[in-house]
């Protein structure tokens, strides 16, 4: 979560001013927060694994989501936009009409950037270890050749494999598929942490005083 909530609103009205908005906010506990903006690595990443997840998908009884598919966690109440979700089976939304919430996720992935790894490691990975249909959980970095996998296996227990080098593949069990980090990371130049994070700061104060300054404070 990024920047300061706005005050106290019901879930039923933070849908209703989502659905309307060109900016995406997470919610929880009555209180909404501007999502953090992208940088390019994390944009080629993100294309470089829909072409892959589209490519993996395509014949299965999975569905492949990007980051426009919002996810409640009905245990905790949190409202959030992974970076991709996958439903292998049939997909459950919290209205079957606009089917714009998914709440069964078998696997999510998140990119990570130094304002939200902390956030993706510890208190969203809480939340989403409370969703049962949950199998695997992804984190990808983005200033080093180095994936997280995350498994829940049959004592409920999430068990971690580091997936690390450019030679490496990542295997997603949910679709029997391996996938060469070679191609997760095409095209991509990796930075450094301190780079990547002084160009989200330099995203947040162009938000902050010329963007969508009401959406983001």
């Amino acid at each position: 979560m990024t920047a300061q909530p706005i005050p106290y609103m019901t879930e039923a009205e933070y849908l209703q001013r989502e659905r309307a908005s060109a900016v995406k906010h997470e919610y929880y506990d009555g209180h909404i927060y501007a999502m953090a903006g992208a940088s390019e690595a994390h944009n080629l990443i993100a294309m470089n694994i829909a072409a892959l997840l589209r490519s993996r998908v395509r014949g299965s009884m999975c569905r492949a989501y990007p980051s426009d598919m919002r996810v409640k966690v009905q245990q905790t109440g949190l409202n959030t936009y992974p970076d991709f979700s996958i439903v292998c089976g049939s997909p459950s939304f919290v209205d079957p009409e606009k089917r714009d919430t998914l709440t069964n996720p078998s696997l999510i992935i998140e990119i990570l950037s130094p304002s939200t790894e902390s956030y993706d490691r510890g208190e969203k990975f809480q939340h989403y270890r409370t969703i049962d249909t949950l199998q695997e959980y992804i984190l990808v970095a983005q200033n080093q050749y180095r994936i997280e996998r995350f498994v829940r296996n049959e004592s409920n227990e999430w068990v971690l494999s580091d997936i690390v080098g450019i030679e490496a593949s990542l295997p997603l069990t949910l679709l029997q598929a391996k996938i060469p980090l070679a191609e997760i990371y095409e095209q991509v130049e990796l930075r450094s942490d301190l780079t990547l994070l002084r160009e989200m700061r330099s995203d947040d104060l162009y938000n902050a005083t010329g963007g969508d300054a009401g959406e983001t404070t």
